[in-house]
């Protein structure tokens, strides 16, 4: 049974499962409270960031099999540097033995396959680091926002190096020691029967010495989940669906790799009085009868600002007027799109005897049919 400190609550109780959970079970308690503390969720709110990295920790531990054993063994203790929590090594498994083991479906030669048998271990190609895992994350701002560009905080939980063993993946103060499967000699006898033959040790790829003891925190891995607040930059003219990239922000890279790179994909909120096709904005302008045929000059409202826009006399309800360079910038490239504004004629909605009797006389006076152009 756990036995925690007393400065720590005891991690089935931060996740609010039994004893007994199965991964499953603790898995569907992190993703619940997760979304329920989150800081974007909570913005300001220091009690709630507080458990999000209380939840984060202990679902760590608790989905970790080797980090579980031994926080039920030993409860908060096993994390404790001057405790005495400390895992030991295990044998060499002969169940788990492979003849891929001597190089047989990795795509070597026999000269591989037979160096590996004895325990001659050619020098190490350089390997490639493999870097981290990308993260993407959607990231809703204003179409304001999306038209000047913005600088603004988001908070998730990504993996970073271990601050025990600054990603190492043991204890501080252990130093590398003979391999316990080889004795330190970088070999192994083959199994019984196959020409008694050896081969390079697996454990320690040959070279006879390992790391000393698994730091304690992060069970080896040199990697644990941290909760991180990052501001990310925003240029002018993204749409929803556009995709920024984070350099390094990323999970962090197995075995001491690089880390892989956050994605942002944006979430542009609508404008209720534009309409984005691309770059271009659109925006109605209303208009009276009077302004339609004798022309006028309006306001008509721009993401700079109020302009003024020129209606020439006789125009139709409909007709559409183009404001160069007032659309949304360009994303990729220099300039803007732009404003188009189509003009709608409103006619009022109730009209006086004498109002009336002026349009009587202007139809008198103008004798137009317009629906006699299409017959």
């Amino acid at each position: 049974m756990a036995t925690g400190s007393t400065t720590k609550r005891d991690y089935y109780d931060v996740l609010g499962v039994k004893r007994a959970a199965t991964e499953k079970e603790i898995k569907k308690a992190y993703r619940r409270l997760a979304r329920e503390h989150h800081p974007d969720l909570n913005p300001g709110n220091k009690d709630a960031e507080r458990r999000f990295k209380e939840i984060s920790e202990a679902y760590h531990v608790l989905s970790t099999p080797e980090l579980r054993q031994k926080y039920d063994q030993l409860g908060h203790r096993a994390f404790d540097p001057r405790g005495g929590g400390g895992g030991g090594f295990e044998g060499f498994d002969f169940n788990n033995f492979d003849l891929r083991d001597f190089g047989f479906g990795k795509g070597g030669g026999f000269s591989d396959i037979f160096d590996n048998m004895f325990g001659q271990k050619r020098e190490s190609q350089p390997r490639t680091a493999t870097p981290g895992e990308d993260i993407q994350y959607t990231m809703e701002i204003s179409f304001e926002d999306a038209a000047r560009g913005v600088t603004a905080p988001i908070s998730l939980t990504r993996s970073d190096s271990c601050p025990d063993c600054a990603g190492k993946g043991r204890r501080g103060s252990a130093r590398r020691q003979p391999c316990p499967d080889c004795g330190g000699s970088g070999h192994q006898r083959g199994t019984p029967g196959f020409l008694g033959l050896s081969r390079a040790c697996t454990r320690c790829e040959g070279m006879g010495m390992v790391s000393g003891e698994s730091c304690l925190r992060c069970g080896g891995r040199g990697i644990l989940p941290m909760a991180e607040r990052i501001n990310v930059k925003i240029p002018p003219g993204v749409d929803t669906g556009s995709k920024i990239r984070v350099a390094g922000k990323g999970e962090a890279g197995p075995a001491g790799g690089p880390p892989g790179d956050l994605y942002i994909l944006t979430k542009v909120r609508p404008h209720p009085l534009y309409e984005r096709k691309g770059d271009n904005l659109y925006m109605d302008a209303l208009i009276t009868v009077t302004e339609a045929a004798l022309g006028a000059t309006i306001e008509v409202h721009t993401l700079d600002g109020p302009v003024m826009m020129k209606i020439p006399p006789g125009t139709q309800s409909g007709q559409t007027f183009r404001l160069s360079g007032k659309g949304m910038p360009h994303l990729k490239g220099e300039g803007r799109g732009d404003q188009f504004v189509p003009v709608k004629i409103v006619l009022p909605r109730t009209l006086d005897e004498q109002s009336k009797q002026l349009l009587r006389d202007f139809e008198r006076l103008n004798p137009y049919n317009p629906r006699m152009e299409h017959v």
